[in-house]
C-alpha cells in the first residue's frame, strides 16, 4: 500500500512539474508574440494605416522595380534581396524566435489540444483564425508553420496558418480599403477565406488516410519529450533557435536572391496580358504564386498594373496569388509538409486567384 501511495505521489509530482514547465513555456511564447508582433507588425501597421488614411495613396513603388532597373541578373538579385529584407527583417526575426519557442517550449499535447480538431474543415478554420493576429508574409509565416507541423499539428491547420497569415491579414484588408476600390477588399476577404480553408481541406484529404492516422498515432503514443525541467528550458530553446537559424535562414536568402534575379521580366504582368490575351491570366496566376513580396507588397503592384491598362481581372489574380505563397516559402516548408502537399497548396492558390480575378471583373 505504501509503495502504491509512493508511486501515486511520484506521478502527481511529475504531472505537476510538467504542468509548471508547460505554463512557463506558454507564458514565454505569449510574451514573445506580444512584444515581437508589437515591434514588427502591430505598431508599424498602425502608423501605416494613419498615413494611408491621410493620403489615400501607397507610399513607395512596387518591390519588383528594384530588379527591373538593375544592370544585370546578379545586380537584380542583389538589389531585390536588399529591398526585400529591408522590408521584412523584423518579421523574420520574430518568426524564427517564435518558431523555436513552439518547437522547444510548448508541450506537444498542448499544441494538439489547441489546434487539433476532428475534421479538416475545423482544423483549417482554427489555423486561419490563429494566423490573423500574426500578419506575416508567406515567407515569415513559413518557419512557424514548419515548426507546428514538426510538432505533430494536423497538416490542415498548418496549411491554413501558413496561407492565412498573408491572405487574411487584417491590416492589409484595411490598406486595400484605403488605397484601392472597395471591391478589392471584399474579394480578398471572401476568396481568401475559401482559399485558406480549401487549401487545408484539400491537402488533408489528398494525403493518404493511413499515413495521416499513423502520424497522429505516433504523436499520441510517443513519450512526452516536453517533460524537461525549467533548468533545461533555456538550452532546449537555444538549440532549437540555432537549428532554425542555421538551416532556414541561409536557404531563405538564397531562394529570395534567385527569385529576385528573374522577378524583373516575370513581373511585367501588363505586358504579358497584352501579348498573350486570356491565356496570360493563367500564366500570371502561376508566376505570381512563385514570386515573393513583403506584407502589403501586392498593393503597389496591382495599382501600377491596373494604371498601365491591365483589367480588373488581372488585378484580382494578383490580389491572391502574389501574397499567398512564394517559391522561397514553399521551399522552407516542403520537407515538413511534403512536396505533394506543398504543390497542391500552390494549385489551390492558383485556382483561388483565378476565381478572385473573375469575381473582381464582375464587380468592377
Amino acid at each position: 500500500m505504501s509503495a502504491e501511495n509512493s508511486l501515486s505521489r511520484a506521478e502527481t509530482d511529475d504531472l505537476r512539474r510538467r504542468l509548471v514547465v508547460g505554463l512557463v513555456g506558454a507564458a514565454l511564447l505569449v510574451a514573445l508574440l506580444v512584444v515581437g508582433l508589437s515591434w514588427a507588425k502591430w505598431l508599424p501597421y498602425l502608423d501605416k494605416t494613419t498615413s494611408l488614411s491621410d493620403t489615400g495613396a501607397w507610399d513607395g513603388a512596387a518591390i519588383f522595380d528594384t530588379a527591373t532597373t538593375a544592370s544585370s541578373p546578379w545586380a537584380a538579385g542583389w538589389d531585390f534581396t536588399v529591398a526585400y529584407f529591408t522590408a521584412v527583417w523584423r518579421a523574420l526575426v520574430v518568426a524564427v524566435l517564435v518558431a523555436a519557442a513552439v518547437d522547444a517550449l510548448i508541450p506537444r499535447r498542448w499544441l494538439l489540444a489547441a489546434l487539433g480538431r476532428r475534421t479538416a474543415v475545423s482544423q483549417s478554420l482554427v489555423g486561419g483564425i490563429v494566423s490573423m493576429p500574426s500578419m506575416m508574409c508567406t515567407c515569415c509565416s513559413a518557419p512557424v508553420a514548419r515548426s507546428l507541423r514538426q510538432r505533430g499539428t494536423p497538416v490542415a491547420g498548418c496549411i491554413a496558418y501558413w496561407v492565412g497569415n498573408p491572405v487574411l491579414n487584417p491590416a492589409v484588408l484595411v490598406f486595400l480599403l484605403l488605397v484601392l476600390p472597395w471591391q478589392y477588399a471584399v474579394v480578398r476577404l471572401l476568396v481568401g477565406v475559401v482559399v485558406v480553408v480549401g487549401a487545408g481541406v484539400a491537402v488533408s484529404r489528398f494525403l493518404e488516410r493511413r499515413q495521416v492516422a499513423a502520424a497522429v498515432a505516433d504523436v499520441d503514443a510517443a513519450p512526452d519529450d516536453d517533460a524537461g525541467s525549467l533548468r533545461e528550458m533555456p538550452g532546449r530553446y537555444l538549440r532549437s533557435l540555432t537549428r532554425f537559424t542555421v538551416v532556414l535562414v541561409p536557404e531563405y536568402v538564397v531562394a529570395v536572391f534567385a527569385v529576385g534575379m528573374v522577378s524583373g521580366p516575370l513581373s511585367n504582368f501588363d505586358g504579358i496580358t497584352q501579348q498573350l490575351g486570356v491565356v496570360a491570366v493563367l500564366l500570371v496566376a502561376v508566376v505570381a504564386t512563385a514570386l515573393v513580396v513583403p506584407t502589403g507588397g501586392e498593393i503597389p503592384v496591382i495599382a501600377a498594373v491596373t494604371a498601365a491598362g491591365a483589367s480588373a481581372g488581372v488585378g484580382g489574380v494578383l490580389l491572391i496569388a502574389l501574397p499567398a505563397l512564394s517559391l522561397p516559402s514553399m521551399l522552407m516548408v516542403g520537407r515538413s509538409f511534403g512536396w505533394r502537399a506543398t504543390g497542391l497548396t500552390a494549385g489551390v492558390v492558383v485556382v483561388g486567384s483565378l476565381a478572385a480575378g473573375g469575381m473582381l471583373a464582375v464587380l468592377s
